[in-house]
């Protein structure tokens, strides 16, 4: 059976998206890999052995173009109000909680917010489908 380990997205600054995805969801590089025209870094923290790869291209100075083929990367946290709050603290601007819940039946709460490169993460409660 096929395992996910790690999923990847281009990114322009390193230092910005290091410090995006360890503030917003305590990820620390877990490997770095430098190349002459790129450089690979892994991001990960203890709640689960998958990766987020960040690649950096040493040659773009242009923002990437996302299209409108990417949806989003997700996470999921215990107390979502309290992190809803704590990304306002560190100003990473989340977008407004939502509870869906189709029916009167509890699917997912979650919000969503932007990484500086223009990715969208959506940050869900666990509980719901989600528990």
């Amino acid at each position: 059976m096929a395992r996910a380990i790690h999923s990847m997205i281009r990114v322009r600054d390193e230092a910005q998206s290091v410090a995006f995805y360890r503030t917003a969801f305590g990820l620390e590089v877990a490997d770095r890999l430098d190349f002459d025209s790129f450089t690979l870094i892994y991001l990960s923290n203890a709640e689960s052995g998958f990766e987020l790869e960040l690649t950096v291209n040493k040659d773009r100075d242009t923002p990437y173009e996302l299209g409108d083929g990417y949806g989003h990367f997700a996470v999921s946290v215990e107390d979502l109000a309290a992190e809803h709050a704590r990304f306002e603290r560190a100003g990473l601007k989340p977008r407004k909680l939502v509870e869906f819940a189709p029916g009167g039946t509890l699917v997912a709460r979650f919000f969503f917010v932007t990484d500086p490169d223009g990715y969208e993460i959506e940050v869900l409660e666990r509980s719901g489908r989600f528990g």
